[in-house]
């Protein structure tokens, strides 16, 4: 009986240890350097609208996040009274237009810097990078993209 015990044991430490060797995690600044890149690629910007565009891009995306935040937080608890819910839900309706005027703006201001057929490029490739990415989160060594 011990010696099954100790097999179990030995075979249980073996997985956990296999399954923290590799652990699967989540970089930040590789998702935004491999982001910037695939923009970068699918709307033909050169190294110089590049320049211009992603300080623009990025604080952008800074300004979104600060309202995703504020959309996470109202969604943690669901009020228990309907007046209560009542005004959640109003309260995410009016994040959700602060996060177009967001976009509205910075649209506005990328047209001052790349060509209004760029933005539409980007447009299209920040979102077929995002799809892309959430499906096939978790897996190794991610391709890029296919057109």
């Amino acid at each position: 009986m011990r010696r099954f015990f100790l097999s179990v044991v030995v075979a249980l430490l073996s997985i956990v240890a296999a399954f923290a060797h590799d652990p699967q995690k989540f970089s930040p600044e590789k998702f935004q350097a491999d982001l910037e890149q695939f923009i970068t690629k699918e709307a033909s910007l050169t190294p110089e609208e590049a320049a211009k565009f992603f300080p623009l891009y990025r604080e952008m995306q800074h300004k979104q996040r600060v309202v995703w935040q504020k959309m996470k937080d109202l969604g943690r608890n669901k009020p228990a009274e309907e007046a209560a819910c009542k005004l959640a839900v109003q309260k995410r309706d009016e994040l959700e237009l602060e996060q177009k005027v967001i976009l509205q703006t910075y649209h506005n201001k990328f047209f001052k810097v790349i060509p209004a057929s760029k933005v539409y490029d980007v447009i299209i490739a920040e979102n077929r990078f995002h799809r892309f990415a959430i499906r096939n989160f978790g897996q190794k060594d991610r391709p890029q993209p296919k057109k």
